[in-house]
């Protein structure tokens, strides 16, 4: 039996027991940016709560949009 080594296994790319791919990183807002939800429409970030969520004003309603930040995006 040989000994376990500090290397990495190579994985195959039809493996089942690949490693998942890493994760996106978090996109950070802050005051005044601009960004469009894809539901709520055009808006402008009036408050962060750093790393949980935003509050946005969309014109006719304020929203709290927690993380993972899927659809909103910063213009």
């Amino acid at each position: 039996m040989k000994p376990a080594s500090g290397e990495h296994r190579r994985h195959l790319p039809t493996s089942p027991f690949k490693p998942p791919p890493p994760a996106a990183p978090v996109e950070r807002f802050s005051m005044n940016d601009q960004v469009s939800h894809d539901r709520y429409g055009l808006g402008v970030v009036i408050g962060v709560e750093d790393g949980v969520a935003v509050f946005v004003d969309f014109g006719s309603r304020q929203e709290r949009i927690t993380t993972p930040f899927n659809k909103l995006y910063k213009l």
